[in-house]
């Protein structure tokens, strides 16, 4: 198949595919090529149909079954990926690179046990397939097994640190060094650098050979954005920085500084902004019978939150109402250090709990969402939001008006929290207290702007995404046209 073509090229090659199947309808090879280039040129619907009339034809046919389990996963639709991936392995078990997308979309659905079944599969098929490793690497590290994560990382990025991305757009690019690092926390960028805009190049820190020539690039985006999980990464970014004078997103020294206890210590000094208090103990001091001493020395109480370093999305973290809970909490978690954090009171008058979000671009203030829940751990993905009018009728008030929602003096704090993180991409979650002051959750460069589902209900939120993301279009152009004036 022909793939990566640029954007004129591929709509010519298209036309010639479409003369052939207008001639010939059972040209598979055909089909099966424009089938690729229509994905290629995101033209999802018409991409589905010559997929599936590639699979009524050949049902067993292991490319279309891949390709098409890809197109789905890239548009959305998990479920119907897991079912094309896992076809395609039940028909080519022995195919290494079937497994790795099953496993590697399991994965990202928290089926741990099953995606690690398929992985492994995948490694005695091929040990030494790179992308099998890598996600072995990432599924280790999320059980805790650092070393084995360090040893599959070892053998899935040394000698592999460098991608160049498809550029498919019509013009001149701009070029793009993507910084990542091996051990995840890393800024999702599918969907901010537009493969018809940016010719993206990869580099993964830890494994930067020192002494090689960087790719060409007109800018640096920095996508490394967890402090507490990618110190290492981070301090290689810092490194590469060193041989390069061209512009830089998110420069690795100021997103170092944004640890959740760090945050939380250097922020508690800015007006109107109210931070929980947090310490790092280690695990065993907390599992003994002197346990209740030490929470009292260290000035906490019940209720406290307890939390593992380095994971997100609510994983192993709990709220811990007493001693007695204490203990079972402890067990689940898989690092030898935790977080002790204390609980700041996020409900409302109604007593529902509120966490907003806003992001950073470019120093600038972008409302995202609220999320209201019955539960203290609010996520928007578990919030009350979905099966709520009312929910969404707050969340759409607060995308409107920002200042109207959470006040001036929140705002204004608000502002001064991202002066201090210097990030130029990043968000903020908090909530307000009847006074209008912050109630500081985290701030980083990781918060992930989840693409939203074609349901009618979520149109209120697309004003608010679209701004973001031509906010942090327009800050890449930017910076790049800048640096090539000067």
């Amino acid at each position: 198949m022909i793939d990566h073509l640029p954007q004129t090229a591929r709509s010519t090659r298209i036309a010639e595919l479409d003369r052939v199947l207008e001639r010939d309808a059972d040209a598979i090879e055909a089909r099966y090529e424009r089938a690729g280039l229509l994905r290629e040129e995101g033209a999802f619907e018409a991409a589905k149909r010559d997929y599936l009339e590639l699979i009524r034809r050949k049902p067993t046919d292991f490319a279309a079954l891949n390709d098409f389990g890809t197109l789905a996963l890239n548009d959305g639709y998990r479920d119907a990926a897991r079912s094309l991936f896992g076809e395609a392995v039940r028909y080519h078990p022995d195919n290494p690179n079937g497994r790795v997308n099953l496993a590697t979309l399991l994965f990202l659905i928290g089926e741990h046990s099953e995606a690690r079944v398929h992985f492994e599969a995948a490694l005695r098929a091929d040990p030494a397939h790179i992308h099998a490793h890598r996600g072995m690497g990432n599924l280790l590290a999320e059980l805790g097994d650092a070393a084995g994560a360090r040893a599959h990382r070892d053998k899935g990025f040394s000698n592999h640190a460098v991608t160049a991305l498809p550029y498919r757009g019509g013009g001149s690019p701009i070029a793009v060094l993507l910084l990542v690092s091996a051990a995840g926390g890393n800024i999702p960028t599918a969907s901010l650098l537009d493969d018809r805009i940016f010719q993206t190049t990869v580099m993964v820190a830890e494994y930067a050979e020192p002494k090689a020539a960087l790719p060409r690039h007109d800018l640096v985006f920095n996508s490394i954005g967890d402090a507490d999980l990618c110190s290492e990464g981070l301090d290689a970014a810092c490194a590469v920085l060193a041989r390069t004078s061209r512009p830089v997103i998110n420069h690795p020294a100021q997103v170092l500084k944004t640890g959740r206890a760090a945050n939380a210590e250097r922020l508690r000094a800015l007006p109107n902004v109210v931070t929980p208090r947090m310490m790092t103990l280690p695990k065993d001091l907390l599992a003994g019978q002197t346990a209740a001493a030490v929470i009292a020395k260290n000035g906490f109480g019940f209720p406290l939150l307890l939390r593992a370093p380095g994971f997100h999305t609510g994983r192993y973290f709990s709220r811990v109402v007493n001693l007695d809970d204490l203990g079972p909490a402890l067990e689940v978690l898989p690092s030898s250090n935790v977080w002790l954090i204390e609980q700041l009171d996020a409900r409302d008058a109604e007593g529902f709990y509120r966490k907003f979000r806003v992001m950073i671009v470019d120093r600038k203030l972008y409302p995202l969402h609220l999320a209201i829940s019955r539960d203290w751990k609010v996520h928007y993905f578990r919030a009350d939001m979905a099966h709520s009018a009312e929910n969404r009728r707050k969340d759409g008030a607060f995308l409107d008006d920002m200042v109207s929602v959470i006040g001036q003096r929140g705002v204004a704090a608000l502002e001064r929290i991202s002066a201090t993180l210097g990030l130029d991409y990043g968000g903020i979650d908090f909530a307000v207290n009847a006074q209008g002051d912050i109630l500081f959750f985290e701030a980083n460069a990781t918060m992930v702007m989840v693409p939203l589902a074609p349901d009618e209900k979520w149109a209120y939120r697309r004003p608010a995404f679209a701004k973001v993301f031509a906010a942090i279009r327009a800050m890449l152009m930017n910076r790049a046209i800048a640096s090539d004036a000067a």
